[in-house]
């Protein structure tokens, strides 16, 4: 479960971790509804598209995974219920989000937390930061996300929404 945001190398680290306990995976990109702000800059359909070639980049088998958006409610009590119905059925939860765990937890689910890969810079902030920036930023996705963010127009959006366009 994760914004994905962008997704990056941390993101497939956990997946394929999650992957090596459980046979099939379902991935929720949470956040759905929201696209072109600085937090959340890509629409749901762009962040599924990522996803899917960062998992091929990262040789995961695709038929082992269920990508499903689901938008948020902005009611804590209820977001289970709400992951429950979008999703097939799960027994086991994988997030490092503190207020997941427990809301998961809190309704019976098994809750796992990935082991952290590189937390210093393989987090969207950083990464969005560092494209408004023009830092290095590439090597923390896989290198067809980094291809779609450039060929899509992801990377001007970032900073266009930052207001730091390159418009010279």
């Amino acid at each position: 479960m994760g914004r994905f945001q962008p997704p990056h190398l941390g993101h497939l680290h956990a997946i394929k971790q999650a992957l090596e306990e459980c046979d099939e995976l379902i991935i929720v990109i949470g956040s759905s509804q929201y696209s072109h702000t600085f937090e959340n800059p890509f629409t749901a359909g762009e962040r599924f598209e990522m996803i899917r070639l960062m998992l091929k980049d990262g040789k995961v088998d695709l038929s082992k995974v269920i990508i499903i958006p689901v938008p948020d409610i902005g009611e804590h009590s209820l977001w289970v219920s709400r992951i429950e119905s979008y999703c097939p059925r799960f027994d086991v939860v994988y997030t490092n989000n503190p207020l997941v765990q427990r809301l998961f937890k809190e309704a019976g689910y098994e809750v796992k937390e990935p082991k952290l890969y590189r937390r210093d810079v393989e987090m969207g902030t950083i990464i969005r930061q560092r494209i408004v920036e023009g830092d290095l930023w590439e090597d923390f996705v896989s290198k067809s996300v980094a291809e779609y963010l450039k060929k899509s127009g992801g990377v001007q959006r970032l900073k266009e929404i930052f207001g730091r366009s390159d418009r010279s």
